[in-house]
């Protein structure tokens, strides 16, 4: 099963848990079976439409998947997902 690594900030959705093993075959389709177990943080990633968020970037390895075939990457098993939401701040 691959993991997807879940962000500091979204860990109150996954009952704190910092890694997820999920089921798919694209980066997609890990993402739904994670929303699937944990549907409060669907809101955090996908957009109403099921795409990914726009602020949020997922990486497979150290490889941005807007590099790859974005949400249809093919994963493998035993692939690492990070989610990176985009933090907003600073001085205006």
């Amino acid at each position: 099963m691959a993991k997807i690594i879940i962000p500091t900030p979204l860990r109150k959705f996954t009952n704190n848990q910092k890694d997820v093993q999920v089921k798919g075959q694209t980066v997609i389709e890990a993402i739904n079976d994670l929303i699937n177990e944990y549907p409060e943080i669907g809101n955090n990633i996908l957009n109403d439409d099921g795409s990914i968020r726009n602020f949020v970037r997922v990486f497979i390895g150290d490889e941005d998947i807007q590099a790859l075939k974005n949400e249809d990457t093919a994963i493998r098993e035993d692939a690492v997902i990070s989610i990176i939401p985009a933090i907003a701040g600073g001085i205006s």
